[in-house]
């Protein structure tokens, strides 16, 4: 990753690869571990090799997913300095960008939870939690400086969280909306919902 703008080719795995093409396609519950070996070109005991269990080829998927959603919110916010107007864009837009070039990987992390076993689902949500608390924190401190003048922050917190992580599920990259024109867009709505006010 050279900033966190930047995006290639998501970097997985061969198994990982052909997971994550399977899940988005049929769901967790109507992918077998056969088909997914022959996606990756492997046999089965191959792909056992590599992953014991198709729960484990899920997790793996989920923490790489996580990992670099994590990486690219905290280098946006470093970026950004201290300016909470600069902070809050910044997360947003990593958060949208994110759900743009990583589409299929959000897609999956956030239907297939339902789909992780209780231990590791804790630490999903643990991973998730930590992305919203950034979220949190960037709408209050606008709040705590005078920028914005939304009475439930929380509430606006989620709200945008939810707005994002939509994006997933309906952003094609050959559709009539732009990267940038969505991020400039929907930046024009995130600023709106927490009733930014523009200082003298």
């Amino acid at each position: 990753m050279t900033t966190w703008r930047d995006y290639g080719p998501p970097d997985l795995t061969a198994p990982l690869a052909a997971a994550l093409e399977a899940f988005a396609e049929h769901g967790y519950h109507g992918t077998t571990v056969r088909e997914i070996a022959a996606r990756a070109g492997l046999s089965v005991p191959g792909l056992y090799h590599h992953y014991p269990s198709k729960q484990s080829l899920l997790q793996g998927l989920s923490e790489l997913t996580m990992g670099e959603l994590l990486e690219r919110s905290e280098a946006a916010l470093a970026e950004a300095g201290g300016d909470p107007l600069a902070r809050f864009d910044a997360l947003l837009e990593s958060l949208l960008r994110f759900h743009m070039y990583r589409r299929e990987q959000a897609f999956v992390g956030s239907t297939e939870i339902r789909s992780m076993d209780p231990d590791y689902r804790e630490v999903y949500v643990g991973h998730r939690d930590r992305q919203q608390r950034m979220i949190d924190d960037a709408v209050q401190a606008g709040v705590d400086a005078g920028l914005f003048r939304t009475a439930h922050p929380e509430d606006a917190g989620r709200a945008l969280a939810t707005m994002c992580v939509g994006v997933s599920s309906w952003y094609r990259p050959d559709g009539p909306l732009g990267p940038d024109c969505l991020v400039e867009r929907y930046l024009e709505l995130a600023r709106g919902l927490v009733g930014y006010r523009a200082t003298a």
